[in-house]
């Protein structure tokens, strides 16, 4: 196994949504806190699609934008391979491919110089006809022409816009890429063309992937391994066909079982029951344990631990006996 290019240790990420500070005073209210991501834990090897799944609110856009460097942790680290603790990678190492290709690409900028950006930047590439040559290599790469590079992002469709995008984080050579839901905002009849791309790009250039996603359909398809978020906390993590054919946590297999199949059709499906708990006031011990089917005493009292790769009070024989 190669070595981790990524490890995330105990992270965290608090956000401030108090009242404004003379409205608490007087109302004599406490600052509130929303805790959005809780002691994750995990680590991305060389090569590696590492997904990061759950529903909306679970914390996984967060992670990605530590990762990136958007967002300061509250507490914890990110440290990338060959860089020093505390440092940040080199300029161009890491590169994000957000949700909407439309929003993320300057409406102004012809696509030339927007994939030539990054190469600006990071000093990738110092003259201008370098840059040039580099952009046409990286257009015919992903599927579009050299000539579009004298074209704006409107002219293209949703699909070609996301190609674009994914054209501008290889730009600076990256050796890690994040992709926060890159599908989500294209047309059903368009991701599997992205997808395949990506794929096809990660075994060619050796790329290392963290793979933000709500759809465990698209995820079963890119990921090599698969941690479940759940309320910002790391629920279970196992390589991707393990975790469908075998889940452990409650969580995921509701989760799985919610996956649309057509040779289940006619089986009966238990769907995930209430609402995710507000994120300021989350449950105390399991936060899950409040939708969960085999929630026991315990689950409301302590906070699992990690035990066969997944964080449950039903996967501890102790546990289960003494309830």
């Amino acid at each position: 196994m190669s070595e981790p290019i990524l490890e995330i240790s105990n992270l965290r990420r608090l956000f401030d949504v108090s009242k404004p500070w003379l409205e608490r005073v007087i109302t004599r209210e406490p600052r509130q806190l929303l805790t959005a991501v809780d002691e994750v834990s995990f680590s991305i090897n060389k090569g590696e699609t590492f997904a990061l799944v759950g529903e909306s609110g679970s914390g996984k856009s967060t992670v990605a934008k530590m990762v990136v460097g958007l967002l300061q942790p509250s507490g914890g680290t990110v440290r990338f391979a060959g860089v020093p603790e505390g440092e940040r990678p080199r300029p161009g190492m890491v590169q994000m491919i957000f949700q909407d290709p439309y929003a993320s690409l300057n409406p102004r900028w012809r696509v030339a110089d927007i994939i030539a950006e990054p190469m600006i930047v990071t000093g990738a590439r110092a003259d201008a006809a370098s840059r040039a040559n580099r952009v046409a290599e990286l257009l015919t790469l992903v599927g579009l022409s050299p000539r579009d590079g004298d074209k704006y992002p409107h002219q293209f469709s949703g699909g070609q816009r996301q190609r674009i995008a994914i054209a501008r984080a290889l730009s600076s050579e990256p050796e890690f890429i994040v992709c926060d839901e890159p599908t989500s905002a294209l047309d059903v009849s368009v991701q599997a063309q992205i997808l395949n791309l990506m794929r096809e790009l990660q075994e060619r250039l050796g790329l290392t992937t963290l793979f933000i996603s709500h759809n465990l359909a698209v995820v079963r398809h890119m990921a090599h391994r698969i941690g479940v978020m759940y309320l910002g906390r790391l629920v279970e993590v196992q390589e991707s066909d393990a975790l469908f054919l075998a889940p452990k946590h409650p969580y995921t297999r509701l989760l799985i079982d919610a996956v649309p199949n057509l040779a289940e059709i006619g089986r009966d499906r238990v769907p995930v029951q209430g609402e995710v708990p507000s994120p300021i006031n989350p449950p105390a011990g399991c936060t899950f344990h409040p939708r969960c089917p085999v929630a026991m005493p315990i689950c409301s009292r302590e906070r699992p631990v990690f035990r066969e790769d997944a964080a449950c009070h039903a996967l501890t024989p102790q546990a289960s006996a003494a309830e």
